[in-house]
């Protein structure tokens, strides 16, 4: 086990309850975690407790290095977590929830109340567990839907006119049956994939 830990006054408790963990004072956003997992024995995991305002950055970094471990089990902030497993039609699904969602199996392993934690933080947190799928995507595949999910409370449509003309855009929701009054949080991961123009990972 190799343990992460930036607070230098943690480092001693640390030691105390995880004698055999090979602790580390490092800032895991600086890391090479994909090198620091290759030194590990297969299968690998990855388990955190995400600080709260570092969480979207420190995930996306672990996303990254999904080819080197086999399982993630993260504490986040429980609000964070419902977007990431927000299915279409829920009001929280936004382009995080589609790049997670495309990438990983995601379950809710718990819930975790304030009062689990001394002291008491004011929010309450969620257990997740990913596990990677056998899928790869072009970086313009998340380009697009984050260009979709711009404002999420415009039409696809309209967002998307950064990106495209107007009647490329029609053209596409067409295609996939879809309204062109569609909002994004609306799409289905496999709508996601019809209206951006890419096919098993490949522009089509």
């Amino acid at each position: 086990m190799v343990a992460l830990e930036i607070d230098r006054r943690m480092v001693a408790a640390l030691a105390e309850s995880a004698p055999r963990a090979d602790i580390r004072l490092e800032d895991a956003l600086l890391v090479d975690l994909m090198e620091i997992l290759a030194e590990l024995p297969s299968p690998r995991a990855v388990v955190s407790n995400l600080p709260y305002f570092i969480t979207g950055p420190l995930v996306a970094k672990i996303a990254e290095a999904r080819s080197t471990w086999d399982k993630a089990v993260l504490m986040m902030q429980k609000e964070v977590a419902d977007r990431i497993v927000a299915g279409p039609g829920n009001s929280d699904r936004g382009s995080l929830s589609v790049y997670l969602q495309a990438l990983f199996s995601i379950e809710r392993v718990c819930d975790v109340p304030p009062e689990a934690f001394l002291p008491p933080p004011k929010v309450s947190s969620t257990v997740l567990e990913f596990v990677p799928l056998v899928a790869d995507y072009p970086a313009e595949f998340f380009d697009f839907v984050r260009a979709g999910f711009k404002q999420p409370r415009k039409t696809l449509a309209n967002n998307l006119q950064a990106l495209l003309p107007r009647d490329e855009i029609l053209r596409r929701l067409e295609a996939a049956g879809l309204d062109e009054r569609i909002r994004p949080h609306m799409l289905t991961q496999d709508q996601w994939i019809s209206v951006s123009g890419i096919r098993d990972g490949f522009p089509s």
